[in-house]
């Protein structure tokens, strides 16, 4: 096999392509990973909490070089100031802050030991196709235009993904399936609990979304906003410069890097398979359509797609029909969260912001610890059934 034949590339070194190069290497197939950065984990465009549950799923074992803060408390701050406090202390709920330029590295060199071979700095500028099926990619690196031929192409290429689009699937986003977000890691912060992560909410400082401060050491955070640019008067970075400069905790710190990037919160594409190609991570939409948190879902959805794309090329079959597996493996591990917090992000968006202090209201006093989601909803009913009426599609 020459270097320009594969069984498998995946275009797209993030957290979902390294998660399935690394899969599907583990399963003695030749792998190629292209990513067009020269430097991985670079732009950082998210808060960069995980859920330790992934973690333990795929064995990998938490680096205190990446994972930097160990947060076992939620803040969530009505508009009006009201806190609501979720201690988590079961290890599924349990999460780290990572440092994303280290932990997208360590993820592809994970992939790279088991065998992957990998070409930064590298274009992907289209599809090799023939009689309907996805054979390759062509690529330009170092000035030079090349045909790298593969049974499989995975797209891991990003929520702008291009081979997703080439390949023929329905990419489009609409005014309300996306959310511009801004992010400040700052300096010099006065944290209270450096174990607690904090959102606010409040159709003035986030309409469509919320802001959150997650801290990653004893005095620095990141801080960030998500909003609905259908629903906001003004770019998200003047929405996060003005809660900075009004909350105390946050006016005294300094700023030490600026990152802006577009979130999915549409819910997962409708098909994420066809002829030789799977579509995998942020390509696909697998983010909580709620929080715009997708890295934990990426993994999971990359592990099942590198198996089942390096056991469709050990039997020969890489037809739509086959690589459906993949689809109906990732909906059974996360599809139903992926509803849930679809049908979360509805009612979040219905909500005025009377109504969420009322919210706030009606859950003081409960303990969070042992309460499921049921149970707070039955809360919420006895102390405002008018609330419940719009919460009453989470049951």
């Amino acid at each position: 096999m020459s270097k320009n034949d594969y069984d498998i590339i995946v275009v797209g070194a993030g957290p979902a392509g390294s998660t399935t190069a690394k899969a599907a290497a583990e399963y003695g197939k030749s792998v190629l990973m292209i990513d067009k950065r020269r430097e991985l984990g670079v732009p950082v465009q998210c808060g960069e909490a995980l859920s330790e549950k992934v973690l333990g799923e795929l064995d990998i074992e938490p680096d205190s070089r990446w994972a930097i803060n160990k947060i076992d408390k939620t803040r969530l701050v009505s508009p009006s100031g009201e806190s609501v406090v979720m201690e988590q202390k079961k290890t599924d709920k349990i999460g780290y802050i990572l440092d994303r330029k280290v932990f997208d590295k360590d993820l592809a060199v994970r992939a790279v030991k088991e065998g992957a071979d990998i070409s930064i700095n590298t274009f992907v500028n289209g599809l090799i196709k023939r009689d309907g099926k996805v054979k390759g990619v062509t690529i330009r690196s170092s000035g030079e235009n090349e045909e790298i031929r593969s049974d499989i192409v995975i797209a891991a290429d990003g929520v702008m993904s291009r081979v997703a689009r080439w390949a023929g699937f329905d990419t489009s986003l609409g005014a309300e399936d996306i959310e511009s977000g801004s992010q400040f890691k700052m300096v010099n912060v006065d944290i209270q609990d450096v174990h607690t992560m904090e959102f606010y909410f409040g159709n003035d400082i986030a309409p469509g979304g919320y802001i959150w401060i997650f801290p990653k050491g004893e005095d620095i955070v990141n801080v960030g906003v998500g909003v609905m640019p259908a629903r906001a008067g003004r770019n998200s970075i003047e929405y996060l410069e003005d809660f900075v400069s009004e909350n105390p905790k946050l006016k005294g710190g300094r700023i030490v890097e600026i990152n802006v990037g577009g979130v999915p919160i549409s819910g997962p594409l409708e098909r994420t398979y066809d002829e030789g190609i799977l579509v995998v991570g942020d390509a696909a939409r697998q983010v909580n359509p709620l929080t715009g948190g997708g890295i934990s879902y990426s993994m999971w959805a990359g592990d099942i797609a590198g198996k089942v794309a390096a056991e469709s090329v050990s039997e020969g079959d890489v037809s739509r029909g086959r690589l459906k597996e993949y689809e109906d493996a990732w909906r059974d591990k996360i599809g139903d969260d992926l509803k849930k917090y679809g049908k979360g992000k509805e009612v979040l968006l219905d909500l005025s912001d009377s109504e969420l202090d009322d919210l706030a209201d009606a859950l003081q006093g409960v303990n969070f610890e042992r309460i499921s989601l049921t149970e707070m909803l039955k809360v919420v009913m006895k102390v405002n059934p008018k609330l419940m009426f719009k919460l009453r599609n989470l049951i």
